[in-house]
């Protein structure tokens, strides 16, 4: 393929080289971009690779203005507006597709350079994980080839000396890039992303409906790494609080406040938290969410730190930040094992968690009569009760699976009596469910339980599939306290953190088979490396600029600080770069460069040249003064002018320099 590239015309080659590297920009975006826009690039990319094989004209002014207004027709009528990152990225993509059937004058194909970089940018908005970063790093260096290559307009360059050029532009600009990384002041607007960067991201929902955690246990994506900053606790105390749902409507759970799951309001007042024991301290790293929720174990008294975020705590024990999580956030927290949250006896706010819809799951409601008339369980009070059902649960033929059926109207009924079968949130939707109806108040609490530990690099990692629910009913005396019915029916959920898995599909069943364990050790190994980009790059936030500041010895660091040593920094490399242009400026082209070279050399063996003499005439001199002896130079000089002004040379500037290196020097003959 490369051989027959390298024999195309140089115009050929040079637009279909071009042509692939917008391609490779374009083609990480595909999923996120509309149907017709993806194909409307692939045909444009592909006529224009046809006319530059075919050395055909390009099109008229007529068919560009045309498929203009049809993609701006198009991306409207798809997004209802040319604005966003959505709306911006489909047109920014099919600009750069049109802009390759213009390429006539030299100001359009730089058009279509600046335009392919802000198409690799794009490509952020999307993800910014360590995959996504090495595909543009290759991209970039595309474009950087793409770009030197038409500043060598003369002869025919061959593509790798273009690509070495502009590797080694790269590595160049690679200490400028990391100083501006590292000093740049993190300006919000600047470094965060586009508003609607997480749409479409699954995860934990403001509301529950029965059987939506079963899907969102499928994706294997992660929610968040914790590292504990001191021993980890056992597996069955790793319940990460999420959002609290307390009015049930028989089908969905939602929280008190309608609009406490789009963070615009959090409630307010005493969660009424009392803790004790030593705190169990970690950091975690949130994955993006689109939420305020910010996740920590119960239970946490003091607010998280989250540098540039404030946090709230609802009276539920949620803790929320007052703006939603859009980028990772890393954040560190205390909380406790061993806690006490709630009123202490019955409020007023509890009948609240007392109702339940009308003339919904009679079945239920008659078993919770029947077990309230019990007259062991009534002289027990509310333990009794709960205890009741719990053991109900473990001896009643109850299963926990992923594959539970379609649940209709009455799922508490359902569960209790029909299918007796379901996953954690139809578990504990039911078991709520009977709680209000034998009046003990009773909420549904979601989150994450458990984790897996990377061995790699001592994180644990939760992913979305540890999602799950769990249920809290008040007791007098004690406030709420957390009740894990799933536990119930498979204990090896919460004590092991043994997960439901999905059916694997043949290819990943054979690859456990053939090699049990590595699939484990490679992902993990995966995630330590995605997960020190996450912490070292991603993560580089203020404070960390500021902390870097204190490390140097600035006592007190401040933008100031920041702004003058950046400015400093941008001096001395912009004084290191102007000498190097006063030392290199006597010749930037390597081929005249190495002409100079020899003919300083044949200038100190006493043979004078023009100054302007080219090779062919330096070839005629040296063989009038070496005569046989000077041949090999000769021939030497020969190859470089045809390197030069040759249609299609034999030879290349590495070949020719390393030739040179080797040469035997004529002597003049005596």
């Amino acid at each position: 393929m490369l051989s027959r590239l390298a024999k195309l015309p140089r115009d050929s080659r040079d637009t279909l080289f071009l042509l692939g590297v917008i391609a490779w920009l374009v083609l990480p975006q595909a999923p996120h971009l509309p149907v017709w826009c993806v194909a409307m690039a692939a045909g444009l990319l592909a006529w224009r690779a046809l006319l530059a094989l075919g050395s055909r004209p390009l099109p008229g002014s007529v068919w560009v203005v045309g498929l203009l207004v049809l993609a701006v027709a198009a991306t409207f009528a798809t997004h209802r507006t040319l604005l966003g990152r959505d709306a911006g990225v489909t047109l920014i993509v099919t600009l750069l597709a049109l802009k390759t059937l213009e390429m006539r004058a030299r100001r359009d194909i730089f058009v279509v350079f600046f335009l392919g970089f802000f198409t690799m940018l794009t490509n952020f908005f999307f993800s910014q994980s360590l995959l996504t970063a090495a595909a543009m790093l290759l991209g970039l260096l595309g474009l950087l080839t793409a770009l030197v290559n038409a500043h060598m307009p003369v002869g025919k360059p061959s593509l790798a000396e273009s690509a070495r050029t502009a590797g080694w532009m790269a590595l160049l600009g690679a200490p400028v890039m990391a100083v501006l990384f590292v000093l740049f002041p993190r300006f919000g607007p600047l470094w965060g992303m586009p508003g609607d960067a997480m749409a479409g991201r699954s995860g934990l929902s403001a509301n529950m409906q029965v059987g939506s955690i079963a899907s969102i246990v499928l994706d294997e994506s992660i929610a968040m790494r914790v590292r504990f900053l001191g021993p980890a606790p056992a597996p069955g105390e790793l319940y990460f609080r999420g959002p609290v749902l307390s009015t049930f409507d028989g089908r969905e759970w939602r929280p008190v406040s309608p609009r406490l799951g789009s963070g615009t309001t959090a409630l307010t007042g005493s969660s009424q938290l009392q803790v004790s024991g030593q705190p169990l301290r970690y950091e975690v790293t949130l994955e993006p969410s689109n939420r305020p929720w910010i996740l920590v174990l119960d239970a946490a008294a003091k607010p998280p730190e989250a540098p540039g975020v404030d946090t709230i705590m609802t009276s539920e024990l949620q803790w929320l930040a007052s703006r939603p999580v859009t980028d990772l956030l890393r954040y560190q927290a205390e909380s406790h094992t061993s806690f006490r949250h709630g009123p202490r006896s019955f409020a007023a706010v509890l009948p609240e968690y007392l109702q339940l819809p009308a003339n919904r799951n009679p079945r239920t409601l008659a078993l919770a009569q029947q077990l309230k008339s019990d007259a062991g369980l009534r002289t027990g009070g509310p333990e009794a009760l709960v205890r009741a059902v719990l053991e109900r649960l473990r001896t009643g033929g109850y299963g926990y699976t992923l594959d539970p059926g379609v649940y209709g109207a009455e799922t508490a009924d359902e569960f209790w009596f029909d299918r007796k079968e379901g996953f954690c949130e139809h578990i504990a939707s039911a078991f709520v469910v009977l709680m209000r109806a034998m009046d003990i108040p009773a909420r549904l609490v979601t989150g994450y339980q458990g984790g897996e530990l990377n061995k790699v690099d001592g994180f644990w990692v939760v992913r979305q599939s540890d999602a799950h629910a769990w249920a809290e009913v008040w007791l007098q005396g004690q406030g709420w306290v957390r009740v894990d019915p799933t536990g119930a029916i498979a204990p090896e959920r919460v004590g092991s953190l043994r997960r439901l898995q999905p059916p694997r599909n043949a290819l990943a069943s054979a690859l456990g088979n053939m090699t049990p364990g590595l699939t484990v050790n490679l992902r993990a190994a995966w995630e330590a490396i995605n997960n020190a980009w996450n912490q070292r790059i991603l993560n580089y936030t203020q404070s960390r600029q500021l902390n870097l500041l204190k490390d140097i010895g600035f006592s007190s660091p401040s933008w100031e600080d920041l702004s003058h040593l950046l400015i400093s920094v941008i001096v001395l490399v912009a004084l290191g770069g102007a000498a190097w242009t006063l030392w290199d400026r006597r010749e930037r082209d390597p081929w005249l460069r190495l002409l100079r070279r020899v003919r300083g050399r044949l200038a100190a063996a006493g043979v004078v040249l023009p100054a302007a003499a080219p090779p062919r005439q330096i070839a005629g001199a040296v063989t009038a003064r070496f005569g046989a002896a000077g041949a090999p130079l000769a021939d030497w000089l020969l190859q470089l002018e045809a390197l030069r002004y040759a249609r299609a040379p034999s030879t290349s500037l590495p070949l020719l320099q390393r030739d040179l290196r080797r040469l035997h020097w004529p002597e003049a003959p005596t």
